[in-house]
C-alpha cells in the first residue's frame, strides 16, 4: 500500500506548510507558463539564446540587463571589436542579439563577447555556450562554433525495466595511464567493462565544462557545454549512443547548487552586477565551497536552468540526471553546521521556497521531457519530501542518496570492533529510509575516496594490499578485508531501497585515494586515474572481488528479488534472524535468503534459519567460493529441505545451515 506524505504522525504538526511550499511551486509554474503550454515548453531558452545558425545567418543573442555594449570578438575578426559583429539590444527587452552572414563564421572558431558597462567592460564566455575550449597558448577558456554532425544509430530512449544498478564513472579518470582520459576511450575501453559487470546504468561525473579539473566537476563555468578535456560534443554523443546500444542507460551529475565564482570564464559579474544570476553580497557566496548561489526566485534564473534539464535530456540523450548539493540549495545555511535531529529544523524558517519550487519545477519538466527518466537528489539532510511524489505535496525525485549507508560501513570498518558488529543495527541501517520514498543505497561512492580518505577495501586491508595479494598469498588482514568487501557489497545491494550504485574500480578493491593533478601534489595525475590492470591480472585477488560482484548482480537481479514486471522496487526485505552475539543476519527479498555469518572466528554447523513453510531451498551463491577468493566451505549446488521444529512451544519450520565464519550464502527458493 502507498505511504503518503502526511501519513507521517509527526509530519502532522507541519501539514500546512508542506501544502504551503508545495502550493507555491504550482503557483510558480502558472506564472512561468500564464497557463498555457507546458513547463517544458517553456523550458526552452537554450533554442533562443546562444549561437544559432538559422538560414543563411548565424544569430547570436544574450541577455544582460545591465550591459550598455556587447561584441562578438574572435577568430572569425582577428580578436577585434568589428562593428560587423556588434550586438543590438533589443527593443524593451534585456537581450541582445547580433546577425551574422553565415560565411563569416566557421566551424571550430573560437570567440568570446566583450561586454561595457557603466563604468567597466571585460571579456565573457556567453552563457549558453554550447563548446568551450581551453586555449593552450594562454590558458584561457574560448567558445568555440560547433554545429553537430551527429547521426543517432541507437534510440535516445532506453527501455530498462529493472532496479537501477548504478556505475559511477569519471571520463577523465578512466584510464589507467597518467593522463586526462577521453570520451572516445570510455566508449571503446570502460563502457564493455561495465556491461559485463552486471551494471545497467552509467553515471558520469564532470561532464558540465568546469575550468579547474581538481573541483571534479563540481565547480561549474559553462552549463550548456560538455567538458572538452574528454572530446568533442559528437564523442559525447557516440559514447551515450553506444552505451543506449548495450542496453545501458545514461545519467549525469547536474549541478544547480551552485556555479564557479570565476568571471571571464564562469558566471560571475556577468554583466558587471553580482546579481544577474545569483543572490547579491555575501547571501551569494557559498562560504565552504567558494562559489556563488543562484538565485532561485528570478525568473530569468529559473528559465537558464530549467532549459538546462532539457538541453541534456534532448540534445545528448541522457537518460536522468543525480542532483548535486540538494541540501545546500534547499536551506539558506546550505546544511553547513547543522544536525537534523528532529522535524522541527525543516520548519524553522531555514528552507529556500524557491530552491523547493525550482527542484519540484525540474523534476516536472524532466519527466515532462522524458517520462523514463530517473532523478536522484544528493540529499544529506532527510528532508521529508524530497523523493515524494509531487501529487503527494513532494519535490517528486525518483531517489534519494542513502547517505547514511556508506557513513555506516566507514565507521564499522575504522571505529568498531568486530566483535562489536550489530546485526540489528546493520539491518536497520541498510532499511532505514521513508516508507514512501526510494533510495540509491551503496557502500561506497567516489566521496569516501577523496583526498584523506580511503576506499572501503583499502580501509580494510591497508598497507597489506601493497604486498598480500597475489592468489599465492593468504595472510589474515587481506583474508579480512577479501570477506568482508564481498559481505557489505551483497548486504547493501539485497537490502537496496530502489536501486544501488558502485564507484568504477570500487568493485575490485580499487587501492588508495583520489586525487586530482593540482600544485600540492606536483599536477600529478597518479591518483586521477583506475588502474584496471588489478582487476585483469589472473595472479591477483583483485580479479576475485571483481568476479564475486559480477556473480551477485546477475544471482540477485535474474532472480527478479528486488524489482517487479513494470520496474517498480518488488518484494520488501524480511528479516529472520538478528543475532548479535552469533553475529549472525538473515532475511528474505522476495525468492531469495540471504544468510550472513559476520563472526569473526566461529563457524556454525546446522544453524537454524526460519523460513516461510512449504519452501525448498536451492544454494545460488556464497562468498567462500573459491573463485571469489574464498576457501570453499560450503557445498555448492546443496538443495536445503525444512524441517518442522518446535520454537517457544510452536511448530515452526526450519532450514539447517553450515555457516563458515566472515561468509554469506544466497538460497534461492524452489517454486
Amino acid at each position: 500500500m502507498k505511504r503518503h506524505l502526511t501519513d507521517d504522525p509527526y509530519l502532522k504538526p507541519y501539514e500546512a506548510a508542506i501544502r504551503g511550499r508545495s502550493r507555491h511551486a504550482f503557483d510558480r509554474a502558472d506564472e512561468l507558463t500564464c497557463d498555457k503550454g507546458s513547463l517544458a515548453d517553456w523550458a526552452s531558452a537554450h533554442l533562443y539564446f546562444g549561437l544559432h545558425r538559422e538560414q543563411r545567418e548565424w544569430v547570436f543573442r544574450e541577455r544582460a540587463p545591465n550591459a550598455t555594449a556587447m561584441w562578438l570578438v574572435g577568430e572569425f575578426n582577428d580578436w577585434k571589436i568589428n562593428p560587423d559583429f556588434e550586438c543590438r539590444r533589443l527593443s524593451g527587452t534585456d537581450v541582445w542579439e547580433c546577425r551574422v552572414a553565415a560565411r563569416r563564421i566557421r566551424q571550430g572558431q573560437r570567440y568570446h563577447l566583450e561586454i561595457r558597462w557603466d563604468g567597466g567592460h571585460a571579456e565573457r564566455i556567453p552563457s549558453f555556450a554550447r563548446y568551450v575550449r581551453q586555449d593552450p597558448s594562454n590558458n584561457l577558456f574560448e567558445a568555440t562554433v560547433w554545429e553537430s554532425k551527429y547521426e543517432w544509430r541507437n534510440s535516445k530512449n532506453v527501455p530498462l525495466s529493472e532496479t537501477p544498478i548504478i556505475y559511477e564513472a569519471h571520463v577523465g579518470m578512466a584510464t589507467e595511464e597518467e593522463k586526462v582520459g577521453s570520451y572516445g576511450e570510455f566508449e571503446r575501453n570502460i563502457l564493455p567493462r561495465i556491461k559485463a559487470a552486471g551494471y545497467n546504468t552509467v553515471q558520469l561525473m564532470g561532464i558540465m565544462e568546469h575550468p579547474y579539473y581538481g573541483s571534479f566537476g563540481y565547480h561549474v563555468s559553462s552549463f550548456f557545454a560538455a567538458s572538452s578535456r574528454f572530446g568533442n560534443p559528437d564523442e559525447l554523443k557516440s559514447l551515450i549512443d553506444t552505451a543506449h546500444g548495450m542496453g545501458l542507460r545514461v545519467i549525469m551529475d547536474l549541478v544547480h547548487s551552485h556555479a564557479v565564482a570565476n568571471e571571464r570564464d564562469g558566471l560571475g559579474l556577468f554583466d558587471g552586477t553580482d546579481y544577474q544570476f545569483f543572490h547579491s553580497g555575501e547571501k551569494g557566496r557559498h562560504s565552504a565551497w567558494g562559489s556563488r548561489c543562484f538565485d532561485y526566485g528570478k525568473t530569468d534564473v529559473i528559465h537558464f536552468l530549467l532549459s538546462n534539464c532539457r538541453f541534456w535530456l534532448e540534445e545528448y540523450g541522457f537518460d536522468g540526471f543525480r542532483f548535486d548539493g540538494v541540501t545546500s540549495m534547499l536551506f539558506w545555511h546550505h546544511g553547513l553546521g547543522t544536525c537534523f535531529t528532529d522535524y522541527s529544523k525543516y520548519f524553522d524558517g531555514s528552507v529556500d521556497d524557491d530552491a523547493w519550487a525550482y527542484l519540484q519545477m525540474a523534476n516536472r519538466v524532466i519527466h515532462e521531457v522524458k517520462s523514463k527518466a530517473i532523478t536522484i537528489a544528493e540529499d544529506v539532510s532527510g528532508m521529508p519530501g524530497v523523493a515524494s511524489p509531487i501529487t503527494d505535496f513532494g519535490i517528486g525525485f525518483d531517489y534519494r542518496m542513502a547517505m547514511g549507508e556508506p557513513d555506516y560501513w566507514f565507521h564499522l570498518a575504522e571505529k568498531t570492533k568486530d566483535d562489536d558488529w550489530s546485526m540489528g543495527g546493520m539491518y536497520y541501517a541498510l532499511t532505514d529510509h521513508r516508507a514512501e520514498e526510494k533510495v540509491v543505497s551503496y557502500v561506497e561512492s567516489h566521496d569516501q575516496a577523496l583526498v584523506g580518505g580511503k576506499t572501503f577495501f583499502f580501509t580494510l586491508a591497508d598497507a597489506a594490499i601493497y604486498y598480500g595479494m597475489r592468489c599465492d598469498q593468504h595472510g589474515l588482514e587481506v583474508e579480512r578485508a577479501i570477506a568482508l568487501h564481498k559481505m557489505a557489497r551483497l548486504a547493501t545491494l539485497a537490502l537496496n531501497g530502489g536501486a544501488y550504485l558502485n564507484f568504477m574500480g570500487n568493485e575490485f578493491g580499487h587501492p588508495e585515494w583520489i586525487d586530482f593533478p593540482r600544485a600540492d601534489n606536483g599536477w600529478s595525475y597518479k591518483h586521477a586515474r583506475r588502474q584496471w590492470s588489478l582487476r585483469d591480472d589472473q595472479n591477483l585477488r583483485f580479479k576475485a572481488l571483481a568476479d564475486f560482484d559480477a556473480a551477485m548482480l546477475t544471482t540477485v537481479l535474474h532472480s527478479r528479488a528486488l524489482f517487479g514486471k513494470r520496474g517498480c522496487l518488488g518484494a520488501m526485505p524480511v528479516q529472520l534472524t538478528a543475532n548479535d552475539p552469533d553475529k549472525v543476519l538473515a532475511f528474505l527479498r522476495g525468492n531469495l535468503l540471504f544468510v550472513f555469518n559476520f563472526n569473526p572466528t566461529r563457524s556454525f554447523e546446522n544453524y537454524g534459519i526460519l523460513v516461510p513453510p512449504a519452501s525448498d531451498w536451492l544454494h545460488v551463491l556464497d562468498t567462500d567460493e573459491p573463485r571469489f577468493g574464498g576457501q570453499g566451505r560450503i557445498q555448492p549446488g546443496v538443495v536445503y529441505a525444512p524441517v518442522l521444529v518446535h520454537d517457544r512451544g510452536e511448530l515452526v519450520q526450519h532450514i539447517r545451515l553450515y555457516l563458515p565464519a566472515r561468509t554469506a550464502v544466497v538460497l534461492k527458493r524452489k517454486i
